[in-house]
């Protein structure tokens, strides 16, 4: 008998209830959690967009089937249960309510670790990222900085890199390796919320050799990274997708244009607006001095495994 993707969220359902005591997923959510529990191979099918065809396939159930064994929960996103569950004293009312309180609710800025560790960890990036506090920024009249500032700025020096010998040849030739990131991190990015974000980016931190839009999740359809990619062909900013699961598997999803020239008017404005900035700015230009990073505390901290999984846990990112 065929192992159709209506028996693989029936299967995703069960087990989700009985190992996390989890009720109702989005068709999202139910593909997530069948790669999670290793069962999503279970559908023979090859398209690229399995999530989609499990809900097209339970709607239709719903629609077709008297006998249908799903119910449908709440509204963006809806999400499905087993009807069994809810008909036998759970109310779907109690399911929402459990859905829309989250025991933690998470900030863009508790995603910051997750980001250091994997451009720190990644050979594409190699780099030292700091926090920039926007908060901390001279003030003035609302809207003189909107979209000015990114979440984190990063560099990449060449001497944790190259030899003593090739830094000297470079210098020789007045070559510099050094590279700066520029990163506007979001939790989520919707179909909705796309362009907004993307040009929150592009103002904020098209002034680097690399800028890129980050998030943890990611709408998971066709359209959607059509429309990402069209965005970074005409204006360069790439995407980043966090993996909380393994921070060091996270995917450069697009990658930056690379701009071989700094726009140093638009740092210099940072500098200038934020002592976060300069303060980072002040730390790279005495690292290059002394060809070394004399005090890694000077940008943010690089967690270990064991306590990137603490935060993670503590935070209750997922």
């Amino acid at each position: 008998m065929t192992y159709t993707f209506l028996k693989l969220a029936e299967e995703v359902l069960e087990e989700a209830k009985k190992r996390e005591n989890i009720q109702a997923l989005s068709h999202v959510e139910i593909w997530e959690k069948a790669e999670k529990y290793g069962i999503q191979n279970k559908c023979s099918s090859s398209g690229k967009t399995p999530w989609q065809s499990i809900c097209a396939q339970i709607y239709v159930d719903m629609k077709d089937n008297a006998k249908t064994i799903f119910a449908k929960i709440g509204t963006r996103p809806v999400r499905f249960a087993l009807k069994k569950y809810v008909e036998n004293g759970v109310k779907i009312t109690d399911i929402e309510q459990k859905i829309k309180q989250p025991k933690t609710i998470f900030s863009e800025r508790d995603l910051h670790p997750l980001l250091t560790k994997f451009v720190y960890s990644n050979s594409h990036f190699h780099c030292y990222a700091k926090t920039i506090y926007h908060e901390t920024s001279a003030k003035h009249k609302i809207g003189r900085n909107h979209w000015l500032h990114p979440d984190l700025m990063a560099v990449y020096f060449p001497f944790d890199s190259y030899q003593t010998g090739t830094l000297d040849i470079i210098k020789s030739f007045y070559e510099s390796k050094m590279k700066l990131f520029s990163f506007e991190m979001k939790k989520e990015i919707t179909s909705s919320t796309l362009r907004e974000y993307y040009f929150q980016a592009v103002s904020n931190s098209s002034w680097a050799n690399e800028g890129y839009l980050v998030a943890l999740k990611f709408d998971q359809d066709d359209d959607f990274r059509e429309e990402m990619q069209r965005l970074n062909n005409s204006f360069g900013i790439g995407f980043i997708q966090l993996d909380a699961m393994n921070v060091e598997q996270s995917s450069v999803l697009i990658p930056a244009k690379i701009h071989e020239q700094i726009d140093w008017d638009f740092l210099d404005r940072l500098i200038e607006e934020n002592p976060d900035v300069k303060n980072f700015v002040d730390s790279i230009n005495g690292d290059v001095l002394l060809q070394k990073v004399k005090n890694k505390n000077e940008y943010d901290e690089i967690f270990d495994n064991s306590k990137m999984e603490k935060w993670i846990k503590d935070k209750g990112i997922e």
